[in-house]
């Protein structure tokens, strides 16, 4: 709840104070509420929970409109303490996935995860659809859309339509052809190819869309169309007409640049059996996500899958054509320079209009938490200090030319704490790099969880030494490393160092990286070393890498912090990162498995046999039970 004015949105407690704005009428003011539950009103008072229309008529006559948003305090908070795992799902194959992680390789791994090892949660990346292209952009935080999952997750073996598929000999070269996809890069050496595995379920896909659904799938599909309506039919509109225009809406004859034009409409109408069959794929997609989540909590993870919600959306995708109205043109978002980037960055997203989401209600940001909280226990916002703030630099121009733009911080985190509370979610803010000040105590009052990363947690106030573990944060998920990050073995051993001297990244001499990067990581060993974390001083002789790695997640579980996450890489010796910042075609971002120490790709059946990992998890959940709460809940219980 607060007090202070915004455009066109206010935040309040059903039981609450009023929003000064509200308060500081004329006497005499009549208002007119009509609430999200449909009812009309006349009072302010013990409204329910929801985004209201509020219109107020002074006694001259004059008429003001705006929404109205009631939403609880806080938002969920973590039911006890709990570890889970942390992985970019594409790199996760096992030996029914075609070429890369899928679906159904998330939902095993959540139920091994829970089972086998107490595992509360599951951290993925962004789902998003991404943009189709020669090549597609492998970065999933880049996509067409946030608000649909994309197809290429799918498990086509899962689907109830494909075992009826009846040229048969067509899919068993299918099949054969996936194998041969995933064997390639299982045991070949090649990399993740997302365009040869799409172009390979898409065939297989066409030939299920052929089988006629039954009666009670039917209905269920009808029933997601009906769902979604409006949002769907655009985002598949966008899909059948990149079939045949490209997937850059900027590109398309003028007609169809308007979603809302009448040559848009002809089109969808010609377009229908495609427009079709992409509203089917992401009914789909949507049912599988399902089957996941569902098998986290059967599991009895107490969270379940976190999923995460990129910064924006790609400039020529299917959200920036469907939702034009909303988006600021001819802006993207970035960063300005600071210690680490003297140019500043450009993201290439564009920006939302804080102006056009206030007039909406905040319309599509309310919509598109609602998707994906659906099969989520927990969201993780990427760069939620853009809440509060972005980086706006004009088209054209060079990222040190922007500015910072603001939007309604109290109404998007009263939108987020209402949809995350009906979703019974929890919310985690990547807060990490330049935070202006009063940000995270805002995200703390409200309940949003920060990110704590080991590495970055130094006495920055102070000596500038890794800070000891009663002074962390509790508030946080806490991991050691992230998909941005060198992994744990890598950082241990130099190899990090190493590789950007090999690709020209290094700003400095080789020999002073090293040797900083070494001082680095005999400090925080050092310490592990004092807190009897280590059988040898800072990591002497004696001590092996996997001792040093599980020694820093043990460090983990002394600190506060609420969720611990383990980089699934990390547990078998994994030394590639998965994108490394400032790179391009000099490194294979987002396109590597999961590997051992070797480079070797480990499927996730050798995941679960491997003593490694057993030995790492067996640290981490057996330190956690000393004290933590139990990590199971019964099934369907959600956070309060």
């Amino acid at each position: 709840a607060a007090d202070a004015p915004a455009p066109a949105a206010r935040a309040g407690r059903p039981s609450g104070p009023l929003p000064t704005a509200l308060a500081a009428l004329p006497a005499g003011t009549r208002l007119r509420i009509r609430t999200e539950q449909g009812e009309t009103r006349a009072s302010a008072e013990q409204l329910p929970e929801g985004v209201h229309e509020l219109e107020a008529t002074a006694p001259d006559g004059r008429t003001g409109r705006a929404h109205l948003v009631v939403a609880p305090a806080r938002l969920p908070t973590p039911p006890g303490r709990t570890y889970g795992l942390l992985v970019q799902l594409y790199s996760l194959l096992s030996h029914h996935s075609w070429g890369m992680g899928d679906l159904g390789d998330l939902a095993e791994l959540t139920a091994w995860a829970g089972r086998a090892h107490g595992a509360g949660f599951v951290q993925v990346n962004p789902l998003h659809a991404a943009v189709p292209g020669a090549p597609t952009d492998p970065s999933p935080y880049r996509p067409s859309s946030r608000r649909f999952p994309d197809p290429v997750y799918l498990r086509v073996e899962d689907i109830p339509e494909f075992a009826y598929v009846e040229d048969r000999d067509r899919v068993r070269t299918l099949l054969e052809r996936a194998d041969r996809l995933r064997g390639s890069v299982l045991h070949k050496g090649a990399l993740i190819d997302r365009d040869a595995v799409w172009e390979l379920k898409r065939e297989a896909l066409e030939l299920v869309r052929e089988v006629p659904l039954g009666p009670g799938r039917r209905a269920a599909y009808c029933d997601f169309l009906a769902e979604e309506g409006e949002a769907l039919e655009d985002h598949a509109t966008w899909c059948a007409l990149a079939e045949r225009y490209g997937s850059d809406w900027h590109s398309w004859p003028s007609g169809l640049r308007d979603p809302r034009s009448a040559a848009t409409s002809r089109a969808r109408g010609e377009l229908m059996d495609r427009v079709d069959f992409h509203s089917r794929l992401a009914w789909l997609t949507d049912a599988q996500l399902a089957t996941a989540q569902r098998s986290a909590r059967d599991a009895g993870m107490a969270v379940g899958l976190v999923h995460d919600l990129a910064v924006g959306v790609h400039p020529g995708g299917a959200d920036a054509w469907a939702q034009q109205e909303y988006f600021a043109d001819g802006m993207s978002v970035g960063a300005p320079p600071d210690a680490f980037n003297a140019r500043g960055q450009d993201w290439g997203l564009p920006p939302w209009r804080p102006d056009r989401l206030a007039e909406s209600g905040y319309a599509p940001y309310r919509r598109l938490l609602r998707a994906l909280l659906r099969h989520a226990g927990a969201l993780r916002i990427d760069h939620v200090m853009g809440l509060f703030r972005l980086w706006w630099i004009p088209r054209g121009e060079a990222p040190t030319e922007g500015t910072y733009v603001r939007y309604d911080a109290e109404a998007m985190l009263a939108i987020l704490a209402l949809e995350a509370s009906r979703a019974g979610a929890l919310v985690i803010g990547e807060d990490l790099g330049t935070v202006e000040p009063g940000v995270r105590e805002t995200l703390h009052e409200r309940g949003v969880l920060g990110t704590s990363v080991l590495w970055f947690e130094r006495d920055w106030d102070g000596d500038g030494l890794p800070l000891p573990p009663e002074r962390w944060r509790d508030d946080c998920l806490a991991t050691v490393t992230t998909h941005d990050l060198p992994p744990t073995a890598a950082r241990l051993t130099g190899d990090h160092v190493e590789l950007r001297d090999r690709l020209g990244l290094l700003a400095r001499p080789l020999e002073e990286e090293r040797a900083e990067a070494s001082a680095e990581t005999g400090e925080w060993l050092a310490l592990l070393a004092r807190l009897g974390l280590l059988d040898g001083a800072g990591g002497g002789a004696g001590v092996s890498e996997e001792a040093e790695i599980q020694a820093l997640h043990g460090f983990l579980l002394r600190t506060p912090a609420r969720m611990i996450g383990v980089w699934l890489p990390d547990t078998v010796g994994d030394r590639r990162p998965q994108n490394l910042p400032g790179t391009w075609d000099q490194y294979p971002n987002w396109r590597l498995p999961v590997a051992d120490a070797e480079g070797r790709p480990v499927t996730l059946d050798e995941l679960a046999a491997s003593p490694r990992l057993h030995a790492l998890l067996d640290v981490v959940r057996g330190r956690a039970a000393e004290r933590c709460e139990p990590h199971t809940a019964p099934p369907g219980a959600r956070p309060d």
